[in-house]
């Protein structure tokens, strides 16, 4: 059996919890989206045994949550809890990004400027989550270039623990979407002109907390 993110060879198990995860992630399986483990094992040919291995993964990540006389049930969007990890996002993304910075390539540089370009011209037939995914994409190439593989480590962390919490920011917020491609230009242009970790680091920090505010005043 071959792993959907590796490509090693793995457990009945680790096949279950890698594609329930994915589609949590994804949006496939949304906020409050019932988990049937039969279900699950008929459509991954396994048992159900393997399945519950998987969502107890999951509970443990807080991406999915028991509930009495119900079942397992994707984790529900909190808008406090969506904060908290937004606001922690923002301070281990902007020091990573700041960290890798000086580190980026110029062919970083322009496949990270193609992805912005792709969102701009994605304005046009606004899909939330295909902007969200860019903009995960975008961000990576940015942030992933940092020399502290632990600090990298803490923000896909924190990418996942903010996944189990909200669905896409920008289905929320959709006038945000223009703003961040804006700021993406911003930061770009900010590390081509050299520009210090420090300074880097703010200006990414600022702009995911700019994401914040603007989901924040969306629903309050």
């Amino acid at each position: 059996m071959i792993s959907a993110s590796s490509g090693r060879p793995v457990t009945k198990s680790q096949l279950a919890y890698e594609t329930i995860k994915a589609r949590i992630l994804d949006g496939s399986y949304g906020p409050g989206y019932r988990l049937v483990l039969d279900q699950i094992g008929r459509e991954l040919e396994v048992s159900a045994v393997p399945v519950r291995e998987a969502l107890r993964r999951l509970e443990a990540e807080e991406l999915i949550e028991f509930e009495r006389n119900v079942g397992a049930r994707v984790t529900a969007i909190d808008p406090v809890a969506y904060q908290y990890a937004m606001q922690t996002v923002a301070i281990v993304e902007g020091a990573a990004t700041g960290l890798a910075a000086p580190l980026l390539t110029p062919d970083a540089l322009a496949r990270a400027r193609a992805l912005n370009d792709r969102m701009r011209r994605s304005l046009a037939e606004f899909d939330p989550l295909a902007f969200t995914a860019l903009n995960a994409e975008f961000h990576e190439v940015l942030f992933g270039a940092c020399p502290n593989p632990n600090l990298v480590d803490l923000v896909q962390r924190c990418w996942t623990r903010l996944a189990a919490v909200r669905d896409s920011t920008f289905a929320s917020a959709p006038g945000r979407a223009p703003e961040s491609v804006e700021e993406h230009d911003r930061l770009l242009a900010l590390i081509e002109s050299g520009a210090g970790p420090d300074e880097v680091e703010r200006f990414a920090r600022e702009h995911r907390l700019a994401t914040l505010e603007a989901y924040l005043a969306r629903t309050r």
